[in-house]
């Protein structure tokens, strides 16, 4: 490192990584705030979904009421389901304004805002597709998550063909990453077929790192097994590492996201990819104030004898990591598929009861 570079001042660890490595921060929230502050340690991009956005509306419900009443008084005969999703829209635009510098700067592949698909439509590549191409209408700058279920796959191919960048979710195993990578491969090519533009498209591939862990902790208790302690939070960084190796070595183009943080391993063992890593604002502080130095490690393998034992013993670990552990037809029945979808459905509850509580008032509170 020259005395130059030695001499400059970051604001932050985060905010080194994103200037002297070609990791990218995204926020996980749509929340202004947050991504105001993120914005400042470098964060170019950000995420929308109905678990955010319930958690947003019910942090910041005094100022959110008065357009729940307005959007109630303009759409007389929406239902509470339809409302909640006029709010996720508009939480979404006006963080995408926030990332607009970022996206003219990084030519489209950053500078994204990436709003969810409706979890209930994850049987249903047709209703996908025609909500990604929606969403992918409000700004210039949205990225669409669709979920890596079966008709996932068929909806990422073909939303990518109609030009829509697309942010893989729901998604925890190499497979599932594989069969993203190869369906957005075809949907580009077929643009490319066409002398469509693909340059300015920017898709990722997100793994859910921290939920993998989850679900071998479950197994563990569930099956009363035993590992050595802290096997069990490596599990999603070593398939984020074997699979950000195949990603470059096929030449795929997108690029792997981690999310669901759980340690801090969720970042600082991917340091140095060509990829993104997207916590939450929280999170990002903690990782901030961990002190943890700032270096290239995606390339540092995972302890073989730590893999070995994650395989022999826990066969959706297996799966996870084997490039054929899951064929398509049984993504929807993984593991944590399954209580990742409960819970983005469920938010979808929680947003209709609280556009309800302003559209019919209790009337035993008044």
């Amino acid at each position: 490192m020259t005395q130059a570079a030695q001499r400059v001042s970051y604001k932050s660890l985060l905010h080194q990584m994103t200037q002297t490595t070609p990791t990218c921060l995204w926020n996980d929230s749509a929340s202004i705030d947050e991504l105001t502050r993120s914005i400042d340690d470098g964060a170019v991009g950000a995420t929308c979904n109905p678990v955010i956005a319930v958690s947003v509306l019910k942090k910041e419900l005094a100022a959110w009421r008065p357009r729940i009443e307005s959007l109630l008084d303009e759409l007389p005969t929406a239902t509470e389901d339809q409302i909640g999703w006029k709010l996720i829209e508009e939480l979404s635009v006006r963080a995408a304004r926030l990332l607009e510098p970022a996206f003219k700067q990084h030519a489209g592949r950053n500078g994204r805002l990436s709003i969810q698909t409706d979890p209930r439509y994850f049987r249903d590549a047709a209703a996908i597709v025609e909500q990604a191409l929606a969403f992918n209408r409000l700004a210039p700058n949205m990225i669409v998550k669709i979920p890596v279920t079966k008709a996932g796959i068929a909806a990422i191919e073909e939303s990518t063909y109609r030009g829509v960048s697309i942010n893989a979710t729901v998604s925890f195993t190499l497979p599932q990453c594989i069969a993203v990578g190869e369906a957005v491969e075809r949907g580009l090519r077929r643009r490319e077929a066409e002398g469509q533009d693909v340059a300015s498209m920017g898709p990722v591939c997100t793994i859910m790192v921290g939920r993998l862990d989850d679900w071998l902790k479950v197994i563990q208790e569930r099956d009363g097994l035993s590992v050595d302690p802290g096997y069990l939070e490596w599990a999603g960084v070593a398939v984020f590492k074997k699979a950000y190796q195949i990603f470059r070595e096929r030449g795929y183009r997108l690029r792997l996201l981690s999310a669901a943080f759980r340690n801090h391993m969720h970042w600082s063992e991917l340091v140095g990819a060509d990829a993104v890593i997207s916590p939450p604002y929280a999170w990002q502080q903690r990782l901030n104030a961990s002190g943890i130095e700032v270096k290239s490690r995606i390339a540092d393998p995972v302890d073989p004898k730590l893999v070995g034992e994650l395989v022999s013993k826990f066969p959706d670990f297996r799966r996870a990591y084997s490039e054929d552990g899951l064929t398509i037809e049984e993504f929807d029945g993984f593991g944590p598929t399954r209580r990742t979808l409960r819970q983005f459905i469920g938010a979808c509850a929680e947003l209709d009861a609280l556009v309800r509580d302003v559209m019919v008032p209790n009337p035993d509170l008044a």
